[in-house]
């Protein structure tokens, strides 16, 4: 994998004559969670091993470079498999849209379906798509569409390697596979309601594969502690970790925060920075959604919403979550930057505690 990624490194520097055949850039979402980052890694070199064509074939984390480092229980996971993050390239060191200008571009989708509006200038270059969320994209016979309702989209890659492929798989490939699975599905436990039958074939595949593998446990324990870990980042930082935008009438982003909200607003300048950040990123609304845990270790998730826009704040207090069952969990905060309205509530769909 470390050969494959060099060289793709160095063909993206080497291409500034621009006179190549250009690149197959395999592509993941833009949350660029774990799961997108290895699905783009694994299929990227499995095309780079099985299909011989003129364009190498290029995986891209569809974030900018600096905001890998937000990204940490995929850092963890990278340093657990010996892979060098600065091996990794990303979406603002390589000109896509430049590409499919020029003719230069073939395009596969992982861990999404549809292109976000500001990438519809892509459009044309999709020559195929792996996902396994809800199906979006209109049919094309031009474009093969794999798309299952599994609990990774990693399930769906390891897939087509171990049917296509078997003998590109090493111990360092296997783990970055099985390790994405294990977070995905929560550590397959049937009661978070993330687990298929496909992954856990998959996961056992794997582990029969290579014994060596760590433990589920305690690697899914350590992925867990790895993803929670937010010491040290500023507001905007956790804004950023996991955050998608949607764009229609309204531009607005999700942010998940891995802490609870009370926590949360105790921040110093919180409104400001809320503001600033939303007026940067041309938000007219977002949504926090804060991942936590109780004494007994229940999961609980808490909903807040922010915008400067007074109908917005009205209409999310009509939402049936800014219903909650406890008093409490209702809060007004600013005197006229934005309302909070939040509802804290058992997710057993939620991954437990580290």
């Amino acid at each position: 994998m470390e050969d494959f990624l060099s060289r793709c490194r160095q063909a993206v520097q080497a291409d500034a004559a621009e006179a190549g055949p250009g690149f197959h850039v395999v592509l993941g979402n833009e949350a660029c969670d774990v799961d997108s980052m290895v699905s783009a890694l694994a299929y990227a070199y499995f095309l780079f091993k099985t299909v011989q064509s003129e364009m190498l074939a290029l995986p891209v984390l569809n974030i900018c470079q600096s905001e890998f480092v937000l990204r940490s229980d995929s850092v963890f996971l990278l340093r657990q498999t010996g892979l060098s993050a600065d091996l990794l390239l990303f979406r603002d060191q390589l000109d896509l849209l430049h590409l499919q200008r020029a003719g230069r571009l073939r395009l596969t989708l992982v861990d999404h379906n549809v292109l976000p509006s500001a990438d519809a200038g892509l459009e044309g270059a999709v020559v195929e798509v792996i996902d396994h969320h809800l199906l979006e994209r209109e049919p094309s016979s031009s474009c093969p569409v794999t798309v299952e309702t599994v609990g990774s989209c990693a399930t769906l890659v390891t897939e087509r390697i171990v049917q296509k492929a078997p003998d590109i798989l090493d111990q360092q490939l296997a783990q970055l596979l099985y390790a994405t699975i294990l977070l995905d599905c929560v550590n397959m436990a049937p009661a978070a309601g993330k687990v298929t039958p496909k992954d856990s074939q998959y996961v056992a595949v794997l582990e029969e594969r290579f014994p060596a593998l760590p433990q589920r446990g305690a690697l899914f324990a350590a992925l867990q502690a790895a993803k929670f870990d937010v010491s040290g980042l500023s507001t905007e930082q956790m804004l950023l970790k996991d955050m998608k935008t949607v764009s229609g009438e309204l531009s607005l982003a999700v942010s998940v925060l891995y802490c609870t909200l009370e926590e949360f607003l105790q921040r110093a300048e919180l409104e400001a920075e809320l503001q600033s950040f939303c007026q940067r990123s041309g938000l007219d609304f977002l949504l926090l959604m804060t991942i936590s845990f109780s004494d007994d270790q229940e999961p609980l998730r808490q909903l807040a919403v922010f915008s400067q826009s007074s109908t917005c704040r009205l209409e999310a207090t009509r939402w049936p979550p800014a219903r909650s069952s406890s008093p409490s969990s209702r809060t007004s905060c600013g005197s006229r930057g934005r309302m909070v309205a939040t509802e804290t509530r058992r997710s057993p769909g939620c991954p437990p505690p580290p």
